[in-house]
């Protein structure tokens, strides 16, 4: 199926052309399109519309549709909004300089770490959760006026002493970041499918919130 790709600003200057045509697969998501096209986006973080709609990376492409790649406007610098999860250890001090910005009078951390047990196993439903904590994130930023935001989260076996989750945000103020931090992570295992096993026992908890 062929779908339209409107390019602008950046975008449609290293593209050379306003608009790119793709022949995309049946089924084809909008991150299918992002991955064909990253010769030309890489670098530039966009926000995602879908026939005048905005979209996220997760929907679903029909033959002739209209996917618009829109970078950040000239009004102002655009917020990092960084996600990950990840095999590999987490590192507090590379996340929180992710967040540093000019703008930033405050930024705010929060190590989750294995505590009183030798090691947790962590395992997630990485398709659903990154999109859905890349969600949090991005709501994060602009309920709270964030400079920017972090999340990143371990899977496999986290020991003793190490990190499994961090947070970091950064804002204007000290209010904003403070809150900002505590509504991630509350929201994060509130709602993200991301599991832990103590000793091989699966550690109850409570459905996932939904909404």
């Amino acid at each position: 199926m062929e779908v339209t790709v409107r390019l602008f600003a950046m975008l449609r200057q290293r593209a050379g052309r306003d608009a790119v045509a793709l022949d995309l697969p049946d089924g084809a998501r909008v991150r299918d399109a992002l991955a064909a096209l990253q010769d030309v986006t890489g670098g530039v973080t966009c926000v995602l519309a879908v026939n005048r709609e905005y979209a996220d990376g997760e929907r679903v492409l029909v033959a002739g549709d209209e996917l618009a790649l829109i970078p950040p406007v000239s009004g102002g610098s655009a917020a990092v909004a960084h996600v990950r999860i990840t095999s590999e250890p987490l590192s507090l001090d590379a996340i929180a300089r992710l967040v540093e910005d000019p703008r930033a009078g405050a930024v705010v951390s929060f190590s989750g770490v294995t505590r009183e047990v030798a090691w947790l196993d962590y395992e997630a439903y990485a398709e659903m959760a990154t999109p859905l904590l890349q969600e949090l994130v991005d709501t994060a930023i602009a309920t709270h006026g964030l400079c920017a935001a972090a999340v990143e989260h371990r899977v496999g076996r986290v020991a003793l002493g190490e990190p499994s989750v961090i947070v970091a945000t950064s804002s204007p103020h000290r209010p904003e970041a403070f809150a900002a931090a505590r509504e991630l992570i509350d929201e994060l295992k509130a709602r993200a499918p991301i599991w832990k096993a103590e000793a091989g026992e699966w550690v109850a908890g409570e459905p996932p919130v939904t909404g």
